[in-house]
């Protein structure tokens, strides 16, 4: 993707409300969304607690944009790539495609909607059929939905296999006999096969090797030119993020802790956990080895979603905490235009909690400076 290209789509992002304003009708509405897996003790198998995978977000995503969620291993994000595409039934909350109410759409009430919100899988090995050929796996939507496509089923298959850069002479051809990146693109291939609207990609390039990503991001970059797609891309690799997405929504323990556009946050992020995940992204510069990398490294694991922390689910890590951040969770509220954060103290914005108690030992002991 050009700079230039990038240039535009920061600038229109930067103008989400404006685009909210002309287009009152997002093509995917999230409200309160919440996943809870229960856990079962005993012979009776009696629910003793549950793991708070998604606990209450929301977000909208507009038609023709990349929405990127970015967030540490656990934090919630394949799981609410799965509820919005209904492959995983809402503990509560709403999801809404272009208006309609599909939170808890029967089977049969979904069939006519995986024409429009499809989904590309993290492994490209497992997501494939290691007995069928790639022209079944990527014609079984056709056959799924009842679609006969102009000019045959075998046309259309290899006319979207040259479409994602497979020679479509490998129609008869076996997963096994593909790399780990063309089984990635065969995988594009079947979801792009019914031309759907809305395409949730959970992290696609993050099982590839480094050399092949690269590769992959701008497939899915020139599909989305072509096609008029939507995105909602899951990814922990910032940079991929950064390169494809429009807005950002980063998560932290089943939350939603800051969601801007994509300049907005990677010039000023505002809160303390952004803050520390940009710190860590390494700046190949040999110019600046041995210079102070000024990386916040943040001390102890996440904790458990079983039992997440009160308040702010980020204070036990955080270096900014205060007695407020223990009793009260920040509600998420735009700081300013387009650029929403659910944080008491917040980065570059000003405090929302002034004079409160600091935490004891916050500063010293929870994260650090690496030098």
């Amino acid at each position: 993707m050009t700079d230039k290209k990038k240039t535009e789509a920061g600038t229109a992002a930067g103008a989400v409300p404006a685009q909210a304003d002309s287009s009152p009708e997002p093509l995917l509405k999230v409200t309160g969304l919440v996943k809870h897996f229960p856990i079962t003790k005993g012979l009776l198998r009696r629910q003793a607690g549950a793991v708070k995978a998604v606990d209450g977000i929301d977000f909208e995503v507009y038609p023709g944009e990349t929405l990127g969620i970015v967030g540490e291993s656990g934090c919630g994000k394949s799981t609410m790539g799965r509820l919005i595409t209904r492959l995983l039934e809402p503990t509560d909350g709403k999801v809404e495609f272009e208006g309609k109410d599909i939170t808890h759409l029967s089977v049969s009430g979904m069939r006519p909607l995986r024409r429009d919100v499809q989904m590309i899988f993290q492994d490209p090995y497992g997501s494939l059929n290691p007995r069928h050929t790639v022209g079944t796996i990527v014609g079984a939507p056709f056959k799924l939905q009842g679609v006969q496509p102009e000019g045959g089923l075998k046309a259309e298959v290899q006319r979207l296999l040259s479409l994602v850069g497979l020679n479509p002479e490998h129609y008869n051809r076996y997963p096994h006999e593909f790399s780990g990146g063309q089984r990635q693109r065969i995988g594009i291939a079947r979801a792009l096969a019914l031309k759907p609207k809305l395409v949730v990609a959970d992290e696609p390039v993050s099982a590839l090797d480094v050399s092949i990503q690269a590769q992959v991001v701008n497939l899915l970059d020139d599909l989305q030119q072509e096609l008029g797609l939507t995105y909602v891309i899951i990814a922990h690799d910032l940079s991929v993020i950064r390169h494809v997405s429009d807005r950002i929504a980063v998560m932290y323990l089943g939350k939603i802790v800051e969601l801007a556009d994509r300049k907005s946050l990677y010039e000023a992020p505002m809160h303390p956990y952004t803050t520390a995940l940009m710190s860590a992204v390494p700046v190949p510069d040999p110019r600046r080895r041995g210079a102070k990398s000024g990386r916040i490294l943040l001390k102890g694991d996440v904790p458990s979603p079983i039992s997440p922390p009160s308040g702010c689910r980020f204070h036990t890590r955080c270096w900014k905490a205060t007695q407020v951040c223990t009793v009260q969770e920040p509600p998420l509220v735009a700081l300013k235009t387009g650029h929403q954060v659910a944080c008491h103290h917040p980065e570059n914005a000003p405090d929302q909690a002034p004079g409160d108690p600091a935490l004891p030992g916050a500063a010293d002991v929870v994260s650090t400076v690496v030098e």
